[in-house]
């Protein structure tokens, strides 16, 4: 009986199949490889540049906060110069209105005063300089930068008894000048409350020899 033989093309199919499998599993290999040296090489990248990145960061926080210190700084001494220069009523003298309610934001400020805004001007309804202070307490300040010959009068004084509380919503007015106050405003002022300081007082008050005008 004759023997029967394999076919040659099916053990060449078989081969080829093999050497497929093996090329594939070399291709996905070598894929793999590339995609972990590229990942590896993606995570060294970022890792530098993280680096350098907080190190900008860190250069950029210390740049500010020296900013911010100098600025700081420069305004602590500012407000010190401001306050040595209203030392003396005579300061006062020489100032224009708007200096003067500017002056008088600075004493408040000098004295614990929080929330100073200087709101004099057109329409300013009797308030020149509105702060709180230390108590809590809201002030309205009605600021009259008057010659020696020139008195605050009734009318003046009964202007910010009229705003300071139903307007700006305020606890106490204070009327501050350079000058003095007639005898009929100066009643009013006690009669209803109202902080009259004359130059005297203003006086006493810059050199810081008095107490602040609203304790």
């Amino acid at each position: 009986m004759a023997r029967t033989r394999r076919p040659v093309r099916r053990r060449r199919s078989a081969k080829r199949r093999a050497r497929a499998r093996n090329d594939g599993i070399v291709v996905v290999f070598g894929l793999a490889t590339a995609a972990v040296i590229l990942l590896l090489l993606a995570l060294g990248w970022l890792l530098h540049h993280l680096l350098l990145l907080l190190g900008l960061l860190g250069v950029a926080w210390t740049v500010a906060l020296l900013v911010v210190r100098g600025r700081v700084a420069a305004s602590r001494r500012e407000h010190e110069g401001q306050v040595a220069q209203l030392r003396h009523v005579g300061a006062f003298l020489a100032m224009g209105p708007k200096e003067f309610e500017h002056a008088l934001a600075v004493l408040c400020r000098r004295d614990g005063c929080t929330e100073v805004t200087v709101v004099g001007g057109a329409g300013d309804l009797a308030a020149d300089v509105l702060a709180t202070t230390p108590a809590g307490q809201r002030i309205l300040i009605q600021a009259k930068r008057y010659g020696p010959k020139t008195l605050v009068g009734s009318q003046d004084v009964q202007k910010v008894n009229g705003t300071y509380r139903d307007v700006h919503r305020c606890d106490l007015a204070l009327v501050v000048t350079t000058s003095t106050f007639t005898k009929a405003a100066a009643a009013f002022c006690a009669q209803v409350g109202i902080r009259a300081v004359d130059r005297r007082a203003l006086a006493l008050w810059a050199e810081g020899t008095g107490r602040p005008p609203w304790s």
